[in-house]
């Protein structure tokens, strides 16, 4: 296998291919890119990704990303809030979530709103060092999601944690300051394209702007496929992967949010009646359900992009390309018969086994 050096033509790795067992090769060896698979890879790829969802207990990995997204959530809505009110004006930013009315669960809109509100009071007397400190103590807290996230991607990934405290303090930090620019480029988004079809809705028509609403939500849909991406690439403890190895996960994930989002939002305001179950903890339990839901689609994609990268022999990491075993990263240099194929295997064996019992146990009777 250490034979095999993507920096090789094709034409040379396809040879080298052919001289392995047929147990080893998959479908896609030599693909460069995602977009190369051929239908019967991305049906492997699938069918990677459903067993390695139980294999890697997603659902209990959301759940402690949600949790720690809850714990986060105040925090990060400051960050955002503190630095939007440097380049401008704070009180704007509950008018921009008025846009999201009908988008996000009622209970979450409700709750974001309530908060940045509050945020937005206390936040104006804040300046010079006051600020400096504000900002450092919510970055702080905010950090604890991303530390969460980094921790749910290396059991993705399959990479234990070797970076110190310090480095992984460091990563958790760019990856927070990452995702509240992207909140603040989002909010400056929305208010230029409210702005604006307000201002031309009397010129141009009410098909302008609903086409400038849908340019809005592409763009919002956009930066978070984005914060997704930073969050695979620099994330797990490996060496970065190729950002074209991490767009289709990400963009996965941004659409997962999307139809979770929109669904769970009309799930809870029309079908179940949290009121009545829970009382007056309905709002909080509601947004941690689509905490859950949220961080369950990011991990989705996360995982489509590993299985992705265990489907070719290339390099899928950053730099120049490396042998397998030298990459830096499991899914790279781990590339045969992986964990997912073999419970494959060993379920279609075992079910193999229990249909020549069950014969043996009907002839004997």
């Amino acid at each position: 296998m250490s034979e095999l050096r993507p920096e090789q033509d094709p034409a040379d790795v396809e040879e080298l291919i052919e001289a392995l067992p047929d147990e080893a090769i998959t479908l896609g060896a030599t693909a460069r890119t995602p977009l190369h698979f051929p239908a019967k890879a991305w049906w492997a790829i699938i069918k990677r990704v459903y067993v390695m969802n139980d294999f890697h207990n997603l659902p209990l990995l959301s759940a402690g990303v949600a949790f720690f997204g809850f714990l986060a959530f105040v925090p990060l809505i400051a960050v955002v809030v503190l630095l939007y009110g440097l380049i401008a004006d704070p009180t704007n930013v509950g008018n921009v979530i008025e846009n999201a009315d009908g988008f996000l669960p009622e209970a979450v809109l409700t709750i974001l709103r309530d908060q940045m509100l509050d945020i937005v009071t206390t936040s104006k007397a804040a300046q010079g060092l006051g600020l400096a400190f504000a900002l450092l103590v919510s970055t702080y807290g905010a950090m604890r999601a991303a530390t969460a996230m980094i921790k749910a991607l290396n059991i993705i990934y399959e990479e234990p944690e070797s970076r110190n405290i310090l480095v992984t303090t460091f990563t958790a930090l760019k990856i927070t300051l990452g995702m509240a620019l992207v909140a603040i480029v989002g909010l400056g988004s929305i208010s230029v394209f409210s702005y604006v079809s307000i201002f031309l809705q009397d010129y141009l028509g009410n098909i302008t702007v609903t086409l400038i609403k849908f340019a809005t939500w592409l763009t919002a849909g956009f930066l978070v496929s984005v914060a997704f991406g930073l969050f695979f690439r620099y994330g797990p403890d490996r060496r970065p992967a190729k950002w074209r190895w991490l767009t289709i996960g990400s963009a996965v994930s941004t659409l997962l949010w999307l139809l979770i989002t929109i669904g769970f939002g009309y799930y809870a305001s029309n079908v179940s009646d949290y009121n009545a179950t829970y009382g007056s903890l309905a709002a909080v339990v509601i947004f941690l359900m689509w905490l859950f839901l949220s961080a369950y689609a990011v991990l989705i994609g996360a995982e489509i992009n590993a299985e992705m990268e265990r489907q070719t022999f290339q390099d899928s990491t950053i730099g120049k390309d490396r042998p397998i075993g030298e990459r830096g990263a499991y899914v790279a240099d781990n590339l045969m018969l992986d964990q997912a194929s073999k419970t494959i295997l060993l379920k279609k064996q075992r079910r193999k086994a229990d249909r020549r019992a069950r014969k043996v146990t009907r002839d004997s009777l």
